[in-house]
């Protein structure tokens, strides 16, 4: 397990597109259909990985409370599941519905999601305004399994507050961290490593 710190994508980058197969609905999830909300909230996790399940009934709580408020939200796991099957999309189907996720949660065969975003770890996190630019990369909260640190999501839902109340977000951000997203053979982004 490499710890992986977040790239910290530049702020004011715009939403790369996307077009991914729900794996609870099996509908295809694409950025329009996010057009017109408040917020958009991007969070590449998956079911393996240690720091995800740290946090993971937090992020199911973020889209109960963040949903009713016209946020958008989509959950993309890109791992490689030849290495990593508990990442499949049956797998993610099965988390969703334990953690009562109530946003899509997609699943990037061909990792050039995770790519467009920088994604390099899971849980990675990226927030976009009405306009759909980026105004929020980086960490949950200070929690990490093992620190003793109550997860609380501060940091994201401060970040998902300034947003709906029309505030800037403070530009001093963390990088999350978490396990390396598991890229398949020869397709690591230049980006990573």
């Amino acid at each position: 397990m490499a710890l992986t710190p977040s790239t910290m994508l530049d702020l004011g980058t715009s939403a790369p597109n996307f077009r991914l197969p729900d794996v609870v609905s099996d509908q295809t999830i694409s950025l329009s259909d996010f057009e017109g909300k408040k917020a958009l909230l991007v969070m590449f996790i998956c079911r393996h990985c240690p720091f995800v399940k740290h946090v993971q009934s937090e992020l199911a709580k973020i889209g109960k409370d963040y949903i009713p408020k016209d946020v958008g939200i989509i959950a993309i796991s890109s791992n490689n599941i030849e290495t990593h099957p508990d990442d499949a999309p049956g797998q993610l189907k099965a988390m969703a519905s334990e953690l009562e996720f109530n946003f899509p949660y997609c699943y990037d065969a061909t990792q050039e999601v995770a790519k467009s975003y920088t994604a390099a770890c899971t849980p990675d996190f990226f927030l976009f305004n009405s306009e759909l630019k980026l105004v929020y990369r980086g960490q949950l909260d200070d929690s990490r399994p093992g620190n003793n640190k109550a997860v609380t999501g501060k940091d994201l839902r401060g970040a998902l507050d300034a947003v709906l109340a029309g505030k800037t977000v403070s530009e001093e951000q963390k990088p999350s961290i978490g396990c390396n997203i598991k890229w398949k053979p020869n397709n690591e982004p230049a980006y990573f490593g």
